[in-house]
């Protein structure tokens, strides 16, 4: 259903914005793989690195040198998985792939069945953990992030992805890694732009009113957005960039990490519905939204229509390709001129099943793709994000006039503010099928208002952690 969910930073950005993420499970020790041999920088990327950085020691989990098939689930639209899998590979031959995928918002619904049945993965894009790790169908990473140093990365990277004893986010034993950090923002069209009087991005939401409205006045396309319940519902994104607009991340990160009478039911979050539903009357997103599944809605964009797109990095290299030096990206301005801007900002998080086969060379992987200049490299150039993994870590160059510069650059921004949040996706295993994408259908057919909106989706939460 949610696929880009999102959802959904960079160099000194990343670590600015915090990254995020977690780790778990007791791992064995193995011989240590054979040295990899040398190979070529991965297509795409900027600058040629080392093929491998330096091979686990015997006390440190790995693949080993036997054969290895990891038995992995995939999220279907994005290339980074799937090229890091290849690379991987061509570093360490005896481990090979055996990878089923599906789209985010049919992750939701499955993952249970999947962590829990005969076979269960030693990799699965988690759409959400909380549930997954009490219910303990999530290895535990603890062991493995003491083994491979995790827990001297930097902070954020480890915490969105930790969950406590009480079932709250950001604390506690960690249960999964993010095989990268992605920022979420405003994309433009710079041509469209331009012939909108736009020769900066706006400073405050009211000067992005000005320029949605003159689109739409010019017969262009404001704001192309998905909306398709394959997709789950991409003016989720708009949504919540216009709650930071009007009010603290705070409130809204304590809501998603389930923190004890959070609400996400809150006068500035009922401004920013409002502000949404203001956009969706005036015409400023497809009118047939609610079919736009996520793909089409990229390359709609990529043609040339829609002067604004709400999405994330991980959408860099496509826009790069499909419309080179025509791309420009900004973060959403706040409300008042002089506030801070800000951004969601998390982990691509994966998890291994409580019972996998092949934890140790899974949590490898992890490790690999964090710190393997190669890896990293994949990362920044397909995947369009920053790769985490240690202080000090090589940061590949992006390319020269691509988007990624851009995203790259506005990492530190937020982080520098303190305004980063996760994905409002990402608060309960099915909040968005069954809350945030249903209601917005809603509210986009005229069956919904800003006010009920955010009741019926504080009620649906409650009603899912009661469960």
């Amino acid at each position: 259903m949610n696929k880009k969910s999102l959802l959904w930073s960079l160099a000194s950005l990343l670590v600015l914005t915090s990254l995020l993420l977690s780790a778990c499970a007791a791992p064995a020790t193995t011989a240590a793989p054979t040295q990899p041999p040398a190979t070529d920088a991965p297509t795409g990327a900027a600058t040629e690195p080392p093929a491998a950085t330096e091979p686990a020691t015997a006390a440190v989990p790995n693949c080993g040198t036997d054969p290895v098939v990891l038995n992995a689930y995939f999220e279907t639209g994005f290339d980074i998985p799937f090229k890091l899998a290849e690379e991987f590979t061509r570093q360490y031959p005896n481990v090979t792939w055996d990878i089923k995928q599906d789209q985010f918002a049919n992750l939701i619904t499955t993952t249970p069945l999947l962590l829990s049945g005969d076979n269960p993965p030693d990799l699965l894009r988690l759409p959400t953990m909380v549930s997954f790790a009490k219910d303990g169908l999530l290895m535990n990473l603890d062991d493995y992030a003491t083994a491979f140093g995790w827990d001297e990365w930097p902070v954020p990277q480890l915490n969105q992805n930790r969950v406590a004893e009480d079932g709250t986010r950001g604390s506690g034993s960690l249960y999964a890694m993010g095989l990268n950090y992605s920022l979420t923002g405003i994309f433009y069209n710079k041509e469209l732009a331009a012939q909108i009087g736009m020769t900066e991005p706006p400073k405050t939401l009211a000067e992005l009113d000005e320029l949605l409205a003159a689109a739409k006045a010019a017969g262009l396309q404001p704001i192309m957005e998905w909306g398709s319940a394959k997709s789950g519902m991409g003016l989720a994104f708009p949504l919540q960039n216009l709650m930071a607009a009007y009010g603290p991340v705070g409130p809204i990160n304590d809501w998603i990490f389930q923190k004890p009478g959070a609400t996400i039911d809150t006068p500035s979050n009922l401004l920013a519905a409002q502000h949404l539903e203001r956009w969706i009357q005036a015409g400023y997103f497809p009118p047939d939204i609610n079919a736009i599944e996520y793909t089409d809605a990229a390359s709609r964009f990529t043609q040339g229509e829609g002067v604004f797109t709400f999405n994330g990095d991980w959408q860099n290299a496509g826009y790069d390709t499909g419309m080179p030096g025509n791309v420009g990206f900004f973060l959403m301005p706040p409300a008042e001129a002089g506030g801070a801007p800000a951004a969601m900002s998390a982990p691509l998080t994966y998890g291994i099943a409580a019972n996998a086969k092949n934890a140790d060379c899974a949590a490898f992987f992890f490790n690999w793709v964090g710190s393997n200049d190669a890896a990293r490299t994949i990362n920044v150039n397909i995947g369009g994000s920053n790769p985490g993994g240690p202080l000090g870590a090589m940061m590949p160059a992006a390319a020269p006039g691509s988007v990624t510069n851009e995203t790259l650059a506005a990492g530190p921004v937020v982080g520098a503010a303190g305004n980063s949040m996760d994905f409002i996706a990402n608060a309960t295993s099915s909040i968005f099928a069954q809350g945030w994408t249903p209601e917005l259908q809603k509210m986009v057919g005229g069956q919904q208002d800003a006010a009920g909106l955010l009741k019926a989706v504080q009620a649906e939460y409650l009603r899912q952690l009661e469960q």
